[in-house]
Order: structure tokens, then C-alpha cells, then sequence
């Protein structure tokens, strides 16, 4: 029986075929991972019409054991560009057609020209995106780890939420958050966490400094979580005074508005796009397009951020098994930012929250801070 690995190399085979190619050799570490379940780097796959091989050395010979049973490894005696490129050209021995793909969005030109030199009577050509089409669609054994995922990070928050001080700053909350994740199972974060106190929240990528939670009324958090490689995604705007302004509230709800019927809107057919101008619209027509500048969002799994994108130029439909951020935000200079951010698979008949145990309506995210 055909493990899941095996399936997506026989899905990709499929598609070099109708390219005209006997086989690809796949560069990026990510899609290696994807392909085969070594969770190593520095090593190349090699998917031809007759077998699979995974290029690795020495440092990496029992974990690709363990990982791979079922797979061919070759294991050169260094690693180095020119023994991986001289062993592909003894196993493309016999192969034809002589058309090899190579990852154009991977492979550097100094891996390009060592192939190329090596595979002198075999044509390159550049491909992009084939790995990466199989992975928008995950199956169920990714939307698991992906809630797995889920839970650490929402854990944590919970910690985080339920020990929130007025002296800490965003540095030590950063640090907090980040352990309690590891804590609850994540093996490390998804990105670099984001945590801004008020007027520094403008900044969609703030980078946590020596502010205090009592220096703004707002404080924005952005992190995640992976688990066996799959990763979250959330941001909250968690609500710090004990008397919120009315502009404050009022943008508050605008977000949320936005979030909720983007989200509702989310189901097999629907224009990627589409899904990206219900929440712009209601951002614009409340006054406030210019300053979400960014696209609703975007793919996950493997990567943080991986196709297809919710955005104004995106015309992709969505399909079952695609797992899709949603993170409208309105950023003021000077003032601060509001975003709220979830994951969600697109179903059979429309959509489910991955992470459905974060709450993000405006009195559950007021945290009074002494």
C-alpha cells in the first residue's frame, strides 16, 4: 500500500509527464520534506519515471533511515555540489527523453551551472511551482498537525492573556509567548512574534521592543505555532484600557465585520480575490481603505506563507483542503494598529475555523492590566 509520501511523488510524476520531462530534481528543502518526510536540509530529491532518490551525505544517513524507510537514498561521501550533480547524471543513466526539470524558484545559478556542466548532453529546463501546486490542497493528515499546531499557540495565548502586567514589554511578552508554545508541544515558532503596544502597532511587522503594555490602549499580538513541520497563524488586538476610546471600539468592530464576512464567504468556486474585496469593501466604505494596504491573506502549511493569496489580483478558486489565513487590519501612524487573524480549510460546502478556541470579540479581548 502506497503511503502518502509515495502518492504526492506519483501526483508529481503525473505532471512532469505532461511536460514532456523524464524526471525533476527538487531543490527546495521545503518540497523535499513535502515529497518524502525528511525533515533534514541540505539534500535533493531526484523523481524520475522510473524511481525516486533522495542526494544526501553522510550527516544525514539514519535519519533518512528513519524517516524514509521506504525510500532509495544515495549517499555521497561529501557534500558538495559536484558529487551530488555527477551522481545524478549515473542514475539519469538510460532515461529518456533527456529533458530534466529543476526548480527555477529554488536553484541557485551556481547549482544550475554545476548541473548543467555535468548533464552536458541532458537539456534543463527551468520549471516553477509544480511542488507547490500539490501542497495548496492538504490532505487530512496536514489539517491535523496544522490544528495540532493550532492548539499550542492558542494555549499559550491563554497564558499569555491570563498573566498580561502593566510593566512587561513587548520584548519579555514576546519571549513568554514563544516558550509557552514550545511548552505546550510546538517544536518552534511559525515566524519572528509580533507583539506591539499602541501607536506601534501601525506597523503590520512591528519588532518587539523595550515598550510597556501601559504605554498604549491596544497591544497587537501576531504568532504561531509549528507542529511536525505544519504551521498557525493569529494575530489578536487585545484591548489594554480600562476605558477604550470610541475611535478604538469603533475601528474594532469595523475589523471584526470585515473578518467575519470574508470568512463566511469562503467556500469551493469562490475567486480568491473575491473573498479579498468583501472585507476591503467593508474596510473602504467605512472609510479606512487607505490604510489596509496589505492583501486578506494567504496560504499555509509547510511555510508561512504559501499560495494561493487573498488578494485584489488573484482570480485562483478555492478548493477543498486549501488552508487560508484571514487578517484584515486598518493601521493609523501615529495612533496603532487593529488586526484579527484565523486559519481556515476550505470544506466540501464552505469553510471551518481551524483555531476555533481563540475568541476575538471586543469584551473577551479587554484585558484590565494593573
Amino acid at each position: 500500500m502506497k503511503d502518502q509520501f509515495q502518492i504526492r511523488r506519483d501526483k508529481l510524476r503525473n505532471l512532469i509527464k505532461k511536460d514532456g520531462l523524464s524526471g525533476i530534481l527538487i531543490t527546495s528543502f521545503v518540497n523535499v520534506t513535502y515529497l518524502t518526510g525528511f525533515t533534514g536540509d541540505d539534500s535533493f530529491l531526484l523523481v524520475t519515471k522510473e524511481g525516486d532518490t533522495i542526494l544526501s551525505d553522510f550527516r544525514y544517513t539514519e535519519q533518512i533511515e528513519q524517516e524514509c524507510p521506504n525510500m532509495t537514498a544515495y549517499i555521497c561521501t561529501l557534500p558538495t555540489l559536484e558529487l551530488k550533480a555527477q551522481t545524478t547524471k549515473t542514475l539519469l543513466k538510460g532515461i529518456t527523453p533527456k529533458r530534466l526539470g529543476v526548480e527555477g524558484d529554488s536553484m541557485t545559478l551556481s547549482q544550475r551551472d554545476g548541473f548543467a556542466t555535468a548533464l552536458d548532453d541532458w537539456e534543463l529546463a527551468t520549471t516553477s511551482g509544480l511542488v507547490e501546486r500539490l501542497r495548496m490542497v492538504k490532505d487530512k493528515s496536514e489539517i491535523e498537525l496544522m490544528r495540532k499546531a493550532g492548539v499550542a499557540a492558542a494555549r499559550a495565548f491563554d497564558c499569555l492573556k491570563a498573566g498580561l502586567r502593566a510593566e512587561q514589554t513587548e520584548i519579555e511578552l514576546k519571549n513568554q509567548l514563544d516558550h509557552a508554545m514550545k511548552e505546550f508541544g510546538a517544536e518552534r515558532t511559525s515566524f519572528n512574534t509580533i507583539v506591539a503596544v499602541g501607536p506601534w502597532a501601525s506597523l503590520c511587522h512591528a519588532v518587539p521592543g523595550d515598550r510597556r503594555v501601559a504605554e498604549g490602549e491596544l497591544l497587537l499580538v501576531d504568532w504561531g505555532a509549528v507542529y511536525m513541520g505544519y504551521m498557525s497563524d493569529n494575530t489578536r488586538t487585545i484591548i489594554t484600557s480600562r476605558k477604550p476610546s470610541n475611535k478604538l471600539r469603533k475601528l474594532y468592530d469595523i475589523v471584526l465585520k470585515a473578518h467575519m464576512e470574508a470568512a463566511a464567504a469562503i467556500k469551493p468556486g469562490v475567486r480568491c480575490c473575491d473573498i479579498d474585496a468583501i472585507a476591503r469593501g467593508i474596510i473602504t466604505d467605512a472609510g479606512y481603505g487607505k490604510y489596509f494596504g496589505h492583501g486578506l491573506g494567504h496560504g499555509l502549511g509547510l511555510e508561512i506563507h504559501e499560495n494561493p493569496r487573498f488578494n485584489t489580483i488573484t482570480e485562483m478558486l478555492l478548493e477543498p483542503g486549501m488552508v487560508m489565513t484571514v487578517e484584515p487590519g486598518i493601521y493609523l501612524p501615529g495612533w496603532g494598529g487593529i488586526r484579527i487573524e484565523d486559519d481556515f480549510v476550505v470544506t466540501k460546502t464552505g469553510c471551518e475555523n481551524i483555531t476555533p478556541r481563540l475568541p476575538k470579540d471586543f469584551e473577551a479581548m479587554m484585558i484590565q492590566v494593573d
